[in-house]
């Protein structure tokens, strides 16, 4: 097998195909660090990479049974996520040469699951808007989104098979709709946040971003308790433009209108559904509570070092120190009340479908990360929602949507964006 065909494979294949003898972790391991040095230069994704440790950790599992799912298997890591052997620096000078005590949780969930971590990936500034050096692998001159840049665009370059990556406003779904790939924002709560950095603990969710739509439930697997068996049954559609539905431009509007058609001709069971009026004030809920809450996380930043943080962070932080506790938990009540309903009004086993971006990705050079509208409303309800890849706008560039499901049904939504993926691709 060449290197470029052992660093395209997807993480489940290139664990069985270890699990087999057929490919050692140390040649997978080598493939991928081959291709991060092709594009690296270009795509800018990674922001610490050691690769003869890599390596190294990878011949170790070449002599090593089989440690679990992920055995050999090479993972990227957020650079907000903690890691014993590789700095995490936040995305700030604040933070540089940062060097944690220990793993956080969920890596050492993918370590005893066998995997290799790779490498920390980009993450623009504390995980909020200002870009990092990270382009787009589909068109270097877009933005890859934010804030989860860095993995969304390794994987995309194929330079590894799975990264993880962290929403709090829509920095796993936008980077992963602008990138091309797929992005699985879980239920909040059912991975451990500990050794992530906290932005907002009513808010923050970690993801993941695949390749091939079978990893999603592997990493499920992997990072979360009990991950249900995948449930059988035909791919079942609730279409919603959403009441912001005049904001996305007209790529982000016929991306959306063709994925919608081809899931209807592809066998889907396909029905228009109108959100109630009570979701149209969550986009603004959720901007409150992130800013409140930010304000509160960031505060020792901000007092001993805010010279050193961007012109729109530290404006965002000093709007969060306005808001007051009430109208934070107001929102975080209208999430709830609405998180209640749309478990209400969907059939069993049904997803809903909504933009997962306003369009096409913005070019790199505007500064921006594009804009998260598409996504506070489902990261403020903590309901799972995952991003599918398959459709480009007029200038080429991907554009994905959105899928959608009530809290806790995690499993049925990544069924569901299989059968989407395939669909759309």
């Amino acid at each position: 097998m060449s290197a470029t065909e052992a660093s395209s494979l997807g993480a489940a294949e290139a664990a069985r195909r270890i699990a087999a003898g057929e490919l050692t972790s140390a040649a997978l391991v080598g493939a991928c660090l081959e291709r991060i040095a092709a594009r690296e230069e270009t795509v800018r994704a990674w922001a610490h990479l050691d690769p003869a440790a890599a390596l190294a950790q990878a011949r170790e599992r070449d002599v090593q049974r089989p440690a679990g799912p992920l055995h050999g298997v090479p993972v990227g890591i957020k650079d907000i996520v903690d890691t014993a052997d590789l700095p995490t620096e936040r995305g700030s000078v604040i933070h540089a040469g940062r060097r944690p005590d220990a793993d956080a949780a969920c890596v050492a969930r993918l370590r005893a699951a066998g995997a290799v971590i790779l490498g920390k990936t980009v993450t623009t500034e504390f995980a909020y808007f200002s870009p990092g050096p990270t382009r787009n692998p589909a068109d270097p001159s877009r933005t890859p989104g934010g804030s989860s840049s860095g993995s969304a665009a390794a994987v995309g370059a194929t330079m590894v098979p799975v990264a993880l990556g962290s929403q709090t406003a829509g920095s796993v779904i936008r980077p992963a709709a602008y990138c091309g790939v797929l992005g699985l924002k879980p239920t909040r709560g059912v991975v451990g946040l500990r050794g992530v950095m906290a932005l907002s603990p009513n808010l923050d969710t970690l993801g993941w971003f695949a390749r091939e739509a079978e990893d999603l439930a592997l990493l499920g697997r992997v990072l979360v308790d009990a991950w249900p068996a995948t449930p059988d049954g035909p791919l079942a559609v609730a279409v919603a433009q959403t009441p912001w539905w005049d904001r996305a431009d007209a790529a982000g509007q016929a991306a959306f209108t063709a994925a919608a058609e081809r899931l209807a001709a592809a066998g889907a069971r396909v029905r228009e559904f109108e959100l109630p009026e009570r979701f149209a004030g969550l986009p603004d809920a959720q901007d409150a509570v992130m800013a409140h809450d930010m304000a509160r996380s960031l505060r020792h930043e901000y007092e001993h070092h805010a010279g050193a943080l961007s012109d729109v962070l530290r404006a965002y932080v000093e709007r969060g120190q306005a808001i007051p506790q009430a109208e934070a938990e107001a929102g975080v009540a209208l999430g709830a009340e609405c998180r209640a309903l749309l478990a209400e009004l969907l059939e069993p086993g049904e997803v809903l479908l909504v933009p997962a971006a306003t369009g096409e990705p913005p070019a790199f050079a505007d500064g921006v990360t594009g804009d998260p509208l598409f996504c506070r409303a489902w990261t403020l309800l903590g309901v799972p929602a995952l991003a599918v890849p398959g459709l480009t706008g007029p200038g080429g560039a991907p554009v994905g949507v959105q899928l959608v499901a009530p809290a806790g049904t995690d499993a049925t939504l990544v069924a569901a964006g299989a059968r989407a993926a395939a669909a759309l691709a």
